[in-house]
């Protein structure tokens, strides 16, 4: 079942790779297409010493989730960004197929205002493309943590795909064992909720059977 799965995350990050490797390079049709390299990502910025190299046949999860991330993003983006000071740590992502750069960005998790992508015109490929700012989705952050990326752990309230929302959740707020016994009671309180209902109807058809055999007598 794991090797199914682990299978089956490859495969996709195969498919956003390929997707975002197509995006502006759309040409006559020609012949059958050689299958897709395997995808991956590398990431470096603040706090790395050295790039972060996921790959999609070791860490297939991770390499979806951060390529999720940019796969989004339409072909003109805003042609200015928020000031420097309010960016917070850069964090720049190669997608790469197989071991070959095909495209590069440049992620402000931690910016003011919620996360911003930065796509250079200048790619590794050297197709072109425009230079653009983008609101990038809320859960920048903690899918850069997950993989690997130091950063302080959050919780958003999750308003939207990308862009904005507010952080309101601080950590020592969630109690993950309290909020299972609350879910659990009240599942138990709809479960009685159910029988004593179904009782009443059971009770109440059982009444009028018997009245209507009474006067059938």
């Amino acid at each position: 079942m794991v090797r199914q799965m682990r299978r089956s995350l490859a495969v996709l990050a195969g498919t956003l790779a390929g997707a975002l490797l197509a995006l502006g390079t759309a040409g006559p049709a020609t012949a059958a297409p050689k299958p897709a390299a395997p995808a991956g990502v590398d990431v470096t910025g603040e706090g790395l010493s050295e790039p972060l190299r996921l790959r999609s046949d070791t860490q297939p999860a991770h390499v979806v989730a951060v390529i999720d991330q940019v796969n989004f993003l339409g072909r003109t983006g805003q042609s200015t960004g928020p000031k420097a000071a309010n960016l917070g740590p850069k964090f720049t992502v190669v997608v790469l197929a197989g071991e070959t750069p095909k495209q590069t960005y440049d992620l402000y998790p931690k910016a003011v205002g919620g996360p911003r992508v930065y796509r250079p015109a200048k790619q590794p490929d050297g197709r072109k493309t425009s230079a653009g700012w983008f609101l990038g989705r809320l859960s920048m952050s903690e899918t850069l943590r997950t993989a690997g990326v130091p950063l302080e752990r959050q919780f958003d309230t999750v308003s939207g795909g990308v862009g904005g929302g507010e952080r309101v959740l601080p950590e020592d707020t969630l109690d993950p064992a309290r909020d299972i016994d609350k879910a659990l009671g009240e599942l138990q309180r709809l479960l009685l909720l159910n029988v004593a209902v179904m009782l009443t109807i059971t009770v109440g058809l059982a009444g009028i059977a018997l009245l209507i055999r009474r006067r059938t007598r």
